[in-house]
């Protein structure tokens, strides 16, 4: 079906003008499609859910409708008490024509157009201390929204999403296979990595175990904290809104603020070659917290900060063990250009794992004075 009659069955005022690809993500099928009419311009984004990734593209946005409706009307009530020191925004669901929150093609694919978040965009990688502040913002705003919405008004879109137990079950599966005892006996490094990972099992669960023993309470994290999610305002340079709802998902918010500290804290980035690069930037680390904190300071408790260092030491681990597994697996998961790439993604995760744990003082000290 032609995409500029999938957008016409939305209910959007104007004529549509242009209907492109957009965006670089990796999962959904995305485009920007631009409305007019004599007096105004409307920007919005069609996407093809998934199914590869999302097997119920129909529950993914029951998911939606619950979160921004929550969100909006939190938003709004916030917005009356002068509470925020900018506007925040949020995508907003365009409704079919039919009354549904998305349509579907004559190939069963499932459809939406959402709002786009207009003079505001995010970036690859953290551009400085301010920007990682605003990044912590955002991330702390958006678990303030979500942080009275309970964790069974969602089914979780990833099950077994961040439980790195079932990670590490997945990675002892995958050491009974010839083919990954083939690989480890060839390779020191890769050698050098399974003992790397033997070392920390018992660390690698301490966040579940906190959870199971009632000291930490599940509540919504993003599930995608990645800086290209952060939106940025164009004229303050203020954070504004975070985007791609769709791994919303029952859980610790810790695993949110491990992951984007993961991401923002390592300039050198998950390809690179020479390991020597990788470090945890402390200087964005603490402009990220102090931002983050400020927002999401008044509904954590004082267990949750306590497991704040666990998440960012595990956050790294958890990805590397996941890069590692799907090398020794045959590099089923993650793409690859290049034979090894996998292998060299785990080496820079445990490097920035170990950078960390070098760090852990100066990081708890850190934390103790927010």
């Amino acid at each position: 079906m032609e995409l500029a009659l999938l957008v016409n069955r939305f209910n959007v005022k104007g004529r549509l003008v242009t209907l492109v690809p957009f965006g670089n993500g990796n999962i959904n099928d995305t485009f920007l499609a631009v409305f007019r009419n004599t007096f105004t311009e409307t920007q919005l984004v069609l996407q093809r859910i998934n199914r590869n990734v999302f097997p119920c593209p129909e529950q993914i946005m029951a998911n939606m409708h619950a979160i921004t409706l929550h969100c909006h009307e939190k938003l709004e009530r916030d917005s009356a008490t002068d509470r925020d020191d900018r506007v925040w925004q949020m995508p907003r669901i365009i409704k079919a024509k039919d009354g549904a929150d998305f349509t579907v093609d004559d190939k069963g694919e499932v459809w939406r157009v959402i709002t786009r978040i207009l003079s505001a965009h995010g970036f690859d990688t953290a551009q400085s201390p301010e920007h990682a502040l605003e990044c912590g913002a955002a991330l702390g705003h958006f678990h303030y929204l979500v942080s009275d919405m309970s964790p069974t008004a969602i089914e979780d879109p990833l099950p077994g999403f961040h439980i790195t137990s079932g990670y590490l079950a997945r990675y002892d599966e995958t050491l009974e296979d010839p083919h990954a005892r083939e690989l480890l006996g060839a390779s020191m490094e890769a050698r050098r990595l399974a003992k790397y990972i033997e070392e920390r099992r018992m660390f690698a669960v301490s966040l579940e175990r906190a959870e199971a023993a009632g000291e930490l309470k599940k509540r919504m994290f993003h599930g995608d904290p990645k800086v290209n999610n952060i939106m940025i305002d164009d004229f303050t340079g203020k954070g504004t809104a975070m985007i791609d709802l769709d791994t919303v998902s029952p859980g610790l918010v810790h695993m949110d603020l491990g992951d984007a500290v993961r991401s923002i804290c390592n300039p050198a980035g998950e390809e690179e070659l020479n390991l020597g690069k990788v470090a945890f930037d402390e200087t964005l680390f603490l402009a990220f917290m102090r931002g983050y904190m400020k927002e999401a300071g008044s509904f954590l408790t004082d267990a949750d900060r306590a497991y704040f260092y666990d998440a960012i030491r595990l956050l790294p681990f958890e990805l590397g063990l996941r890069f590692f597994q799907d090398y020794l697996a045959g590099d089923r998961y993650f793409k690859v250009r290049q034979p090894g790439q996998n292998l060299n993604r785990a080496r820079v995760q445990f490097r920035l794992c170990e950078s960390i744990e070098a760090r852990e003082r100066s990081i708890r000290d850190m934390l103790r004075q927010l």
